[in-house]
């Protein structure tokens, strides 16, 4: 199974926000939201880009990730 955003007009047309590509044709669920259509695709990355640069930012976070920058 694999989710991907899409948006439906108010006829039912669907539009995927990313191109797929399948070896035959498949069933699918949808799963009308509530809320509006995103502005774009990214959406949603840049709006929790903000909160998740407050985490990585942090000391600790360059601790923790110390290994990973020493040199081969």
């Amino acid at each position: 199974m694999h989710t991907i955003e899409a948006v439906i007009d108010e006829h039912g047309k669907v539009q995927l926000l990313e191109e797929i590509h399948l070896p035959t044709a498949r069933r699918a669920l949808v799963t009308i939201l509530e809320d509006e259509p995103p502005a774009h695709r990214n959406e949603t990355a840049l709006l929790s880009e903000a909160a998740l640069a407050e985490d990585w930012n942090r000391s600790e976070e360059d601790t923790a990730r110390a290994h990973l920058q020493q040199a081969r």
